[in-house]
């Protein structure tokens, strides 16, 4: 018989089991009594945090807590809208055969491509929308824009990275079990290379144990290596914030799928928050200003020669120009998302909306498209405001679209479209008259003075 692997015999059973998640815990027993009660706040939760925190250990252990047929699927099960529906949305609408509640698991929800898994994420809303079952999705980074739709219909609880301390008294208790000598410099040793993943952490103590039957310092030293990790984007601010050396915040940067522009955009937002010395604070933002020089001529010039320079001033130079107050630097704080970066996503269906106008009005007036959005645009949004009546000729003349009318005037957008609408169908009737008066004039051979439809709007006879 197959040996069971570490990970999965010592998955927790239930929510005791589950080390140092309390708030977690509490806020999701609240939010799954609530549905169990068919008063759930909302039909789904995003649980978010660094990996091996115990995202999917808890959820499996709430539903073996609470008796819900528990149905978790790979990542690799809802890539695709058709995979959604065809699997997802069954199970979310429909009970078990004993009429139990079934708690769906949706691993890493932040890994779905915006390109490559296109519909899925809109699959996903729709889902949540009529689901009859409770859904729990877990993301390591539930920051990124494509999930801000994602965010606003769930609950959010959040898991904190374990410390040294947790992870060891889980490893001490493994070692226990099994019977296994280990010794304590080499469970710390494990307990700290795995930077609070628990489950990469067990996966090594697993690994030693197996070659020699036995865990010391000595054998820990020379099979593990440090692993690299790709951090979350408050953890690498935070870890470069409070870098004692050069290197350590050099290294920092390499640890995050982030671009060094949105890196700095991080810094940017969150620095005020870590260093409240104003002369500390000046000389970090001097040298994040001249990183975002750097990044300027890079994008210029193509020269990404300059790179090394950019990251060692948006690092190493942000660390260590605290000077002042350096024990300011290693205080808690909480970081916030960039506002930039939430504003360019929030205005971006409004930003395309003035791209395609211009387009529009540029073929139309034969002129740029940027002189179209910086002249002309901003005087017909004057016009759409002031004169209801003109905006609807302009706009049925120039075939202007619903949400372009509704965004060069909010507040006129519903009378214009209404007054285009009667307009079309007055420009219908007088088109059909005229129609109807060629014939009878042809039939009585009388030349035809009524004109075109182009007189509707001019005024002409």
């Amino acid at each position: 018989m197959r040996k069971l692997p570490w990970i999965i015999k010592y998955r927790p059973k239930k929510l005791d089991d589950v080390v140092n998640q309390e708030k977690a815990k509490e806020k999701l027993t609240k939010w799954v009594e609530l549905w169990l009660k068919g008063i759930p706040e909302e039909k789904a939760v995003l649980l978010y945090g660094p990996p091996g925190c115990g995202k999917t250990s808890l959820t499996e252990a709430l539903a073996n807590e609470y008796r819900l047929e528990f149905i978790e699927m790979n990542a690799s099960d809802y890539r695709r809208k058709v995979d959604l529906d065809r699997i997802v949305r069954t199970a979310a609408l429909q009970r078990s055969f004993t009429g139990k509640v079934k708690l769906i698991l949706l691993d890493e929800v932040d890994g779905i491509s915006g390109t490559a898994d296109i519909g899925a994420l809109e699959a996903i809303l729709d889902i949540i929308n009529v689901a009859k079952n409770p859904i729990v999705m877990t993301a390591n980074d539930p920051w990124d824009p494509k999930l801000r739709p994602l965010r606003d219909v769930v609950v959010m609880v959040e898991f904190r990275r374990l410390t040294k301390t947790d992870v060891r008294k889980v490893l001490n208790r493994i070692c226990g079990d099994e019977k296994l000598v280990c010794e304590e410099d080499a469970v710390d040793l494990i307990a700290e290379r795995c930077e609070g993943d628990l489950r990469s952490a067990i996966n090594d103590l697993e690994a030693v144990s197996e070659g020699y039957g036995k865990v010391t310092l000595e054998l820990v030293k020379n099979m593990l290596r440090q692993r690299d990790r790709d951090y979350p984007p408050f953890d690498v601010v935070r870890k470069i914030f409070i870098s004692k050396y050069a290197w350590q915040a050099k290294q920092a940067v390499q640890q995050t799928d982030l671009t060094p522009d949105e890196l700095i955009q991080w810094i940017n937002e969150n620095l005020p928050r870590q260093i409240s010395d104003p002369e500390d604070l000046w000389r970090a933002y001097d040298y994040l200003s001249k990183a975002d020089l750097y990044m300027g001529r890079i994008v210029k010039t193509g020269n990404w020669d300059l790179l090394p320079y950019a990251i060692e001033l948006m690092s190493a130079g942000v660390s260590l120009s605290v000077i002042n107050d350096v024990k300011g630097k290693y205080r808690w704080v909480k970081y916030n998302f960039p506002q930039k970066v939430l504003i360019a996503a929030k205005t971006k269906e409004s930003r395309q909306l003035r791209d395609s106008l211009a387009e529009v009005l540029a073929k139309h007036l034969n002129i740029s498209k940027a002189v179209s959005k910086s002249d002309v645009i901003p005087f017909i949004k004057v016009i759409f405001d002031s004169n209801p009546e003109i905006a609807a000729k302009l706009a049925l003349g120039l075939n202007i679209s619903e949400s372009m009318v509704r965004y060069l005037s909010p507040q006129n957008s519903s009378k214009i479209i209404e007054l285009v609408n009667k307009f079309k169908v007055e420009a219908g009737k007088k088109a059909e008259r005229l129609k109807r008066e060629k014939i009878s004039e042809r039939k009585l051979g009388v030349k035809s003075r009524s004109g075109t439809l182009d007189n509707y709007f001019t005024g002409n006879p």
